[in-house]
Formats: structure tokens, sequence, C-alpha cells
């Protein structure tokens, strides 16, 4: 008859006995030491590849605050009206392509919780019937009807917009810009929405809703002249949506990949028209930025030398481990 005692002890196997095969290893001198120096020079090398990367990605920002009175657009800054102004640069060698088209912003703290979370998802996925959360507060009702799209990050999106030129035999020879598909699969696949529309039209599916407070124009009619780029899923809006975790950031506004750009921007002179809707002159800056990518990515001179860094000090590291070890070895200890 079997007792309390053997009837709660687990069975005699190789798992519950921990009688399983291991290997445990040991770190030796011979061992830590060759490997903290095949780190550190794997790291070295792959961040002087980063740096070296980096460097090569061109990066052409020019500042259009307008803020001084020989500033580009100084003369928007003061207007409460949409108002026009050109950049105008040059470039004396080919940007290679393809070329992105950014806005910057800075000192614009999107990462503040109360911003950030000033929206409602429900509505976002295109129920525009319920009435908004509480976190659109204040920016849930205007003329007693519901905001769409409710909340403090929509009623601030970015509204400049821009046209770019190339001269060529003093005349003007527009840069075509493509604005499809700049905005995260995830937000416009599955993130946000568009209502059911009514009758066929996106603009009866907002029927009851009102434009956010500092829009110029309703969500379904950001585009008129692309249908499908309206609503809650334009791409503008959505870039827009994504906020950034740092004061100062960079959005993507559009791309130059088409017609005669394919490769870049060939060498000449440039204008950029700008409809100047946006202050920012009372906290921050904001510009406009053209770059071009390598196999890393954008221009990012951190990570080259964040592993040139840690490289460096595990090379430190193995030299301070040899030198200890022949120091203090004794002789006929493991190595």
């Amino acid at each position: 008859m079997k007792t309390q005692e053997t009837t709660s002890r687990p069975d005699n196997t190789a798992f519950t006995q921990q009688r399983l095969p291991a290997w445990q290893p040991v770190l030796s001198a011979g061992i830590v030491i060759p490997g903290f120096l095949f780190i550190g020079l794997a790291f070295i090398g792959i961040g002087i590849g980063l740096f070296i990367t980096s460097q090569s990605i061109q990066v052409l920002e020019r500042d259009y605050t307008g803020t001084g009175s020989s500033s580009a657009c100084s003369n928007c800054v003061s207007s409460n009206i949409s108002c026009f102004c050109q950049l105008n640069f040059s470039l004396s060698a080919l940007f290679p392509g393809p070329v992105f088209f950014y806005y910057g912003l800075s000192n614009y703290y999107q990462n503040v919780r109360k911003y950030g979370v000033s929206r409602d998802d429900e509505q976002l996925w295109g129920d525009v019937s319920k009435s908004p959360c509480s976190t659109c507060g204040p920016y849930q009702y205007s003329q007693n009807m519901t905001i769409a799209p409710c909340g403090a990050i929509a009623n601030s999106m970015f509204n400049d917009s821009f046209t770019l030129y190339q001269l060529v035999n003093m005349t003007k020879k527009t840069v075509p810009l493509d604005g499809k598909g700049i905005a995260w699969w995830t937000d416009y696949s599955i993130k946000f929405r568009n209502p059911t529309e009514v009758y066929g039209s996106l603009a009866a599916a907002f029927n009851g809703t009102v434009k956010p407070v500092n829009w110029a124009k309703p969500v379904y009619d950001l585009d008129p002249s692309n249908p499908a780029n309206n609503g809650f899923l334009n791409q503008d809006f959505l870039v827009w949506m994504r906020t950034a975790a740092l004061p100062d950031f960079w959005k993507l506004y559009r791309r130059i990949n088409a017609g005669d750009y394919v490769s870049g921007l060939p060498a000449g002179n440039y204008t950029l028209e700008i409809q100047y809707n946006y202050p920012v002159a009372d906290f921050g800056r904001k510009s406009v930025i053209f770059t071009n990518v390598a196999w890393m990515g954008a221009r990012n001179s951190f990570l080259g030398i964040a592993y040139l860094v840690m490289g460096f000090l595990c090379v430190v590291m193995s030299m301070v481990m040899l030198i200890v070890y022949a120091k203090f070895n004794t002789p006929g200890e493991d190595s």
C-alpha cells in the first residue's frame, strides 16, 4: 500500500529528477578575451559601413518659417488668411533619386499624453454615428454637431501645400509629386476606415457631422482631384495621425519618382511655391526637406556612431582583461 509520502513524489524520470543531459559553458580567459575582441572588431566594421553610407545620403533642408524681414515667406507670418510665397534653391549636381519630400516641424510636442490620446479610434474606424469619446475634448462638438474627425490631433493637422518647379530656359517646368502610399500600410488597410457610403456618396456618409474647427474643408473633400483619397483614408491625414515621439520631426509629404525625375532632381534652379496656412512662429520652426535613401534607410549618423562606440569599448575591455589575466594568472590555473 502506497503511503502519502510516496504518492506525492514526482515520477522517477530523467526530466522530473533533473537527470537530463546538460552543457554549461566555462567562461575561461581563452574564450572571453578573443570573444570580446571579435565582437568589437565586428561592431567597428559594421559601424564604419553604416556611418559612411549615412554620410553618402544627401539631405537638402530649407527653413521657411518666415521670421525675419529677409526670410522666405516673411510676408505670410502675420497673415490671417491663406498666403502664397516662394522658396528658391539651386542644385549644382544631380540629386540622386528616388527623392523623398518631407515637411519638418520643431519644438512641436505630439508626445504629450493629453494630445496623443485626443482621438476616437471607433470613429476613425468608420463609426461616425456615435458620440465622440471624452478624450476628444474640447474638439468633440461644433455647432451642436459631432466633429469628424474629432480630437486635438486631427484639429491641428498640417495643411501647408507645395508645388515644385524646375526653371528650364526661363520657364517653369512642374516637377510631379507622388502622394500615393506615403502612409503606413497598417494605417491605411487596418487602423482606419471610411464610413459606408450612402447613395454612392462619401459626403452623404458624413451627414450630421462637421469639419474640425481649424480645417478649411471637410474630411470627405480633402482631395477633390482624387475621390479615393478622401475621408479617413486620405494619405496626408494618415501621415499626420501617426504622432511623432520627439519634438523635432519630419513627416513624408511626397515622393519624386516619375517622368523626367525618375533618376532624381537634375542640376539646375528650382522654385518651391508654398501655400502658407500653418502658423508656427510663436513656438517653433518649419522646413522642407529633400532627401534620398540607401540600403540602411534614411540618413542616421547615430546608428553608425553607436556601433563604433560599442565596438571600441569591446576592444578596450578585451585589452584590459588580457592585461589582468597576464598579471594575475597563476601557473597551473585553467585557461
